[in-house]
């Protein structure tokens, strides 16, 4: 069976029951011994030796990530990487004006993300965060010699779970019908927005990308999708498997919701408040109307009016939510300006770690 035979409503019906039972089961144990959190939370790699007192669900997650993956040493590793460090300051842009809003016009999952409280009121630190984990997963070096990726992939898929956990306990008004919070449709359209949109978002930018860099973002955040627990026997292999993916994702699960009106509102609120530039203000539901298209900008009822202007798309990677120059050309030196920009417009410097429950 090919994948294009995959995407069809049976199928996508069955992942939208179906989780992360690795992950599931370690924050279940997790949440039995707090104390372990924040240890994890001080590491910067995954220690090749556990410790002793881990549970066995715990330790059988950190194992998964010991393992060689399924790609070792394969070329796109690296020209992904090398393509981040020509693209970086529109990718993280994208991200805000593009990635993002998109995942609010998708009813059901939306429901997920608006009972997050930081997503609501600190939209600012959680699309930093979002950057930084795009930041990361494109070091240099990653899935090779250096392993710190590994770490924060873990936390991002325990973060999951326990989002998952949280609200399968906590949210009495969930509705069975969205399916499982985070499920596995879910992961692979989140999953979409990082490669797939990402390609799209360049092209709509006036810039030229190929159809093998296209698959190459495909395979890599397929690789990164292994780690975060996403079904790969759905992930897309090829530009037109992306294609009919994204789409009937899209055609099953569009539409308009308080979820994302309250998610897209205070998102823009963030950006008119604290970092998008004055002169763009007027331009800001053009913008996101622009790299959204017609059918999304209309879910999310975006007020446009004015027309985009041209100098925009010309110095889009000027525009980064956070200031990103378009002139550093190495990793390190975006990453350290990355850092840099964030802490000083959002007051706290932001990382990726497990929440701590109150006890």
């Amino acid at each position: 069976m090919g994948k294009l035979d995959l995407y069809t409503d049976k199928h996508l019906n069955q992942l939208r029951h179906l989780e992360d039972g690795l992950a599931d089961k370690a924050v279940c144990s997790l949440l039995l011994e707090k104390e372990l959190l924040s240890g994890i939370n001080s590491w910067q790699e995954i220690p090749d030796s556990l410790p002793d007192i881990f549970p066995p669900a715990v330790k059988n997650y950190f194992e998964f990530f010991l393992k060689d993956h399924p790609h070792k040493e394969a070329p796109f590793i690296r020209e992904a990487q090398f393509f981040f460090e020509k693209y970086s300051s529109m990718i993280l842009s994208l991200l805000g004006f593009y990635s993002l809003p998109y995942t609010y016009a998708f009813g059901d999952g939306a429901e997920v993300l608006v009972r997050s409280r930081k997503i609501v009121e600190n939209p600012g630190e959680r699309l930093a965060e979002t950057a930084l984990f795009v930041l990361e997963c494109y070091r240099p070096g990653a899935f090779e010699s250096d392993k710190r990726v590994l770490m924060v992939l873990a936390k991002v898929r325990l973060i999951h779970a326990m989002s998952r956990h949280f609200i399968k306990k906590h949210a009495v008004d969930w509705d069975q019908s969205w399916g499982q919070p985070i499920n596995q449709e879910d992961l692979l359209s989140t999953n979409l927005t990082f490669s797939l949109l990402i390609s799209r978002g360049i092209q709509k930018s006036n810039h030229s990308i190929s159809s093998k860099e296209r698959e190459m973002l495909l395979a890599y955040w397929g690789l990164v999708g292994h780690y975060l627990g996403v079904d790969t026997k759905f992930w897309p292999a090829s530009n037109k498997e992306a294609f009919e993916l994204e789409k009937i994702i899209r055609k099953r699960h569009l539409k308009k919701s308080i979820a994302g009106k309250v998610l897209l509102h205070s998102l823009l609120n963030f950006y008119r408040k604290n970092l998008f530039r004055p002169e763009l203000s007027p331009f800001l539901e053009n913008i996101l109307q622009y790299y959204l298209g017609e059918e999304i900008s209309r879910i999310l009822e975006l007020n446009a009016s004015q027309k985009l202007p041209e100098f925009f798309l010309k110095n889009l990677n000027k525009f980064s939510p956070f200031s990103q120059s378009a002139g550093n050309s190495t990793f390190h030196s975006i990453y350290k300006e990355f850092l840099t920009n964030t802490q000083k417009a959002l007051g706290v410097e932001v990382g990726i770690n497990l929440p701590m429950p109150r006890k």
